[in-house]
């Protein structure tokens, strides 16, 4: 088998249909198969004690490892840089996962403001039953992340382009700033994916993605994954005890010491995973895998025609302002020049002047674009994030993620775009009616 396991051995087009993927050793099947199995037959009772003890790697049970996941789990880490990683159901379910695994009832963790709506509100409310608790600051001043941290603080948490605002902070700075802390810097690379973008590379501990969006890109499976860089120390401070303190079920095993530079993902995977049981299945797996194979082709078009609609919306006169940090005007397009030499995605959102009662119009006025809440399709998808995924939010707190009543959010496709732009015309003309 060829080695894929350096990033730079070959081209990411290249490792996006190949990494992580052999042929089927049974049949010479060339696609990885589906395994849609539960459970996996032991060579005899000696290797079933090694598999359970973690002393030998394996599969037992498709809640833990399914050889379809595996797959997945090899070609995304290999893309991102990472040194592991492991799949979950959703991306919800893979930050869950991650901060399981960090804190403990008490602790406290920094976030970003721009965030998608979801996260804020597990975050801000549902982690809190939890005994976890967040605040949040702003990604485009830095210091606003040191000032927030307390002595009880386990990991800085922001998005790499921020949905649906797209900002982009300085994220080597808040890397910084992780590091100084001695707490690990998590990003979500959801939006801009590792085509155009690898958080390791400056500074990122973990990466965490929903590979229902454009990792799948076709809207037709959910997924979510937990990268993990290989190069954080659990050990130079006292504030991880799940990676640096013997565990009971497992003998008194201490992940960090028996697993190195990968044990934060085998804890994940082995006590996590294990008991809340949000495995992502194989045929999920297999569609992601699918989807990855054109990814950097789709991503071009995407940014190509997002920058298109982008500075077509910014001149329409029932457009107050528009926010994408590929356009001059952005707060962000320093930091887009710093770190996206390849664009940016194709997410961001506009504010039309009509307030709330035009981006509901507007929404569903369009015909070619699809109003619903994904985003990271091959199609056009536009919502409005104050009446749907924002909607749990105060007014202010809309405000402050880039959701406010005045907001509306486009995913540009891949479709022609001179279609794309023909259908936001109508619906816009359609607002003076």
């Amino acid at each position: 088998m060829t080695d894929f396991d350096t990033k730079n051995a070959f081209g990411f087009e290249t490792r996006a249909i190949h990494a992580g993927a052999a042929p089927d050793a049974a049949t010479g099947a060339r696609n990885t198969p589906i395994h849609h199995s539960t459970s996996y037959v032991f060579d005899d009772v000696d290797h079933a004690a090694s598999l359970f003890n973690l002393q030998t790697f394996g599969f037992i049970y498709s809640r833990l490892t399914n050889p379809t996941v595996a797959v997945l789990e090899e070609r995304i880490a290999n893309l991102e840089g990472g040194r592991a990683a492991c799949a979950a159901g959703s991306g919800h379910a893979a930050q869950f996962l991650a901060f399981f695994t960090l804190l403990e009832p008490g602790d406290h963790f920094v976030a970003s403001r721009n965030l998608y709506g979801g996260s804020i509100t597990q975050f801000g409310v549902s982690f809190k039953k939890l005994g976890w608790h967040c605040d949040f600051a702003d990604p485009l001043n830095p210091e606003t992340f040191r000032a927030a941290l307390k002595e009880n603080s386990k990991a800085i948490f922001i998005e790499s382009v921020s949905n649906p605002s797209s900002v982009i902070g300085d994220i080597e700075a808040i890397a910084d700033i992780a590091r100084d802390s001695g707490i690990p810097l998590i990003v979500d690379n959801t939006m801009a994916t590792p085509y155009l973008f690898n958080p390791i590379d400056h500074g990122a501990d973990i990466v965490i993605h929903s590979t229902t969006k454009y990792l799948n890109g076709h809207g037709n499976s959910m997924g979510g994954i937990i990268v993990e860089s290989g190069k954080f120390d659990w050990a130079q401070n006292d504030k991880f005890p799940s990676m640096t303190a013997p565990d009971d079920a497992y003998h008194g095993l201490t992940f960090y010491e028996t697993f190195g530079d990968f044990g934060f993902t085998m804890r994940i995977r082995a006590v996590a995973l294990r008991d809340f049981g949000p495995a992502l299945s194989p045929t999920n797996a297999f569609m992601t895998l699918t989807g990855i194979e054109t990814l950097p082709l789709r991503m071009n078009r995407h940014v190509a025609n997002a920058e298109t609609v982008a500075a077509w919306l910014e001149d329409h006169p029932a457009v107050a302002w528009v926010s994408y940090a590929g356009l001059r005007s952005s707060n962000s397009y320093k930091s887009k020049n710093k770190y996206f030499s390849k664009g940016c995605g194709s997410v961001f959102t506009f504010g039309l002047k009509g307030g709330y009662d035009a981006g509901t119009r507007l929404v569903e006025g369009c015909t070619l674009l699809s109003h619903l809440p994904n985003v990271g399709d091959t199609r056009s998808l536009i919502l409005h994030p104050a009446s749907t995924t924002h909607r749990q939010l105060t007014e202010d707190q809309q405000i402050a993620a880039g959701a406010g009543p005045d907001v509306v959010r486009i995913s540009v496709g891949i479709e022609t775009v001179e279609d794309i732009i023909a259908d936001l015309d109508q619906a816009l003309r359609g607002l003076r009616d």
